[in-house]
């Protein structure tokens, strides 16, 4: 149930920081309609119980970088401690306990391909009480990353979303190298994606107008953008689940896209594997998660079969490894 003390002002605010969030609080002000003061107070209420956060993420693809998507099926003794190990590793952004704590799900970045085929093929192969190991690489992304799960909530209306859109993505298509600095940035801004241009000039010891320009040529590129987290349940959204869908290879992009467009849909992406496209997926209660999967997937074209892995807890959320 969402708690009474998240109103939709609150809402509003979480989708605009959402849309941009290195919106400045005058400016999300000006846009609701609030004063300064008003968003200031609430996104403090919201970072002590919510559990708001804004992260600078890195793109993977736009740094060069793969994305892999490992299942590790181990003896319930051994899920936690095996969770907390890969949570502490620079390399893995989000891991979860799934199917009645018998399951991690990590997703790894593979700075290439000796530190993948390490984790792969030798700490993981060898740790006691693993029973199975699957890992899945991310071929294309139908939803996620930059449009983060809270752009649907539908707070805001069409002219507020706009005027809160930050100046558009011009990515190319090979990868933008980064230097010591850029990396430092990214590293800072993984821990707080609103931190301010003064606390960014300590990390790299340049000038304000230095810092604006790597930020500004980061955003461009796509190789930085901005995510929202926070508690779901404070939201009222207390389930979580994984799908692993088997689609038939001539209707994989017209699934994934279907996906995409799904309210309940927090990332999709087409993956290697038996089961070849792969998703995130948050509702309120268990009869939302029936209707979804019968309703909704169940009626999609091409779609062969379904695996549902509720996630118990999450153990580590986004990250930044600034040896990439």
């Amino acid at each position: 149930m969402e708690s009474p003390a998240i109103d939709d002002l609150d809402h509003q605010l979480v989708q605009a920081l959402q849309i941009d969030g290195r919106a400045s609080f005058s400016r999300i002000a000006e846009v609701l309609g609030v004063s300064d003061q008003t968003i200031a107070r609430r996104y403090r209420k919201l970072l002590t119980t919510g559990g708001l956060r804004v992260l600078g993420i890195a793109d993977d693809e736009r740094i060069g970088q793969t994305q892999w998507i490992v299942r590790l099926t181990c003896t319930p003794d051994a899920a936690e401690p095996l969770a907390a190990a890969l949570a502490r590793r620079p390399d893995t952004s989000w891991i979860g306990l799934a199917s009645g704590g018998t399951e991690v799900i990590c997703t790894m970045h593979a700075r290439d391909e000796r530190a993948r085929d390490a984790l792969l093929f030798g700490k993981l192969q060898r740790t006691p009480r693993v029973v199975s190991v699957s890992a899945h690489l991310k071929l294309h992304a139908f939803y996620g990353g930059p449009l983060g799960w809270y752009s649907k909530a539908d707070r805001l209306d069409p002219a507020q979303a706009a005027a809160l859109a930050p100046p558009p993505v011009e990515a190319g298509d090979d990868p933008v190298a980064l230097d010591t600095e850029d990396k430092a940035l990214l590293a800072a801004l993984a821990g707080d994606g609103r931190a301010t241009v003064a606390e960014l000039q300590a990390v790299i010891h340049q000038s304000g107008s230095a810092v604006r320009r790597r930020l500004d040529r980061l955003r461009r590129t796509g190789v930085l953008y901005l995510d929202v987290q926070f508690e779901p349940g404070a939201f009222g959204y207390e389930l979580h689940t994984l799908l692993w869908l088997t689609v038939a290879p001539a209707a994989l992009s017209a699934v994934g896209n279907a996906l995409a467009g799904h309210r309940e849909v927090a990332f999709a992406a087409a993956v290697t594997g038996q089961c070849n496209l792969m998703a995130v997926t948050i509702f309120r209660s268990t009869h939302d998660l029936y209707r979804y999967l019968s309703e909704r997937v169940g009626v999609l074209d091409g779609v062969q079969h379904v695996e549902t892995a509720p996630i118990l807890r999450q153990v580590k959320q986004l990250t930044y490894d600034a040896h990439r």
